[in-house]
């Protein structure tokens, strides 16, 4: 059988991919990402590394690449379990940071323990860890909540048991959330939580990084005249 690779790629500078994960997404036979075109992009950046690093010579086929992303997830799990089950080695990716973290995967991962097949991880960048260890709060206990809810109702439930959460175990929250739908959810945590300071880091490792340290008033007046860009992480 095959092994499939978990692989962590860059949340924004290219410079940050490991060494074994160049060699990984070179090698492997075929890699599941959400979209071909950033992934080949990818490959392209660092074919060239991975030959001055293990000098060697090699060809990246763009067949080798299969779209793997939400929408196609159910259809795509048996097609790579055959894969696997032909014993060709097959690396997941996102479009950056590190696999299955509020992106598609943990299906394909879970059937892959139920059918016996290798699953090995490839560590790497990640948003959430990144935001934390710059933002200032506690690390030591972190409680990582994904993208909120679409429903009104369920974002209530949602931000007030984190709330609970929060000060039962006196804990680190981390939060996703897309620029157009920045502001709703500042005034939305502002409601449950109150006027608190929180940090809002966006574009990490890129030339535009931007980490924010404020109370909840400043930060909502400073988005409301600047229009938000890129996705961003929320910890508070």
């Amino acid at each position: 059988m095959g092994i499939l690779y978990i692989v962590s790629t860059p949340i924004g500078n290219l410079q940050d991919i490991g060494v074994r994960a160049v060699k990984i997404l070179i090698e492997v036979d075929i890699i599941a990402c959400e979209d071909t075109r950033k992934t080949g992009f990818l490959l392209e950046k660092i074919k060239d590394l991975y030959m001055k690093l293990f000098s060697l010579a090699t060809d990246i086929k763009r067949q080798n690449l299969v779209s793997y992303y939400e929408q196609n997830e159910e259809k795509r799990i048996p097609e790579i379990i055959n894969f696997l089950k032909e014993g060709r080695n097959v690396a997941l990716v996102s479009d950056a940071g590190t696999p299955a973290i509020s992106d598609p995967g943990f299906k394909l991962i879970r059937e892959c323990i139920k059918q016996g097949i290798k699953v090995e991880s490839i560590p790497g960048p990640s948003s959430v860890i990144s935001s934390l260890v710059v933002s200032g709060l506690p690390t030591d206990k972190f409680l990582f909540a994904g993208y909120p809810p679409k429903k009104p109702g369920h974002r209530k439930i949602f931000f007030t048991k984190l709330k609970q959460a929060k000060e039962k175990v006196k804990l680190t929250l981390i939060i996703f959330e897309a620029p157009h739908k920045l502001l709703r959810t500042l005034d939305e945590i502002k409601e449950i939580f109150g006027d608190v300071d929180l940090v809002l880091a966006r574009e990490l490792t890129k030339t535009f990084e931007e980490v924010k340290r404020d109370n909840l008033s400043s930060l909502i007046s400073y988005f409301e005249k600047k229009s938000p860009k890129g996705e961003f992480v929320i910890l508070l």
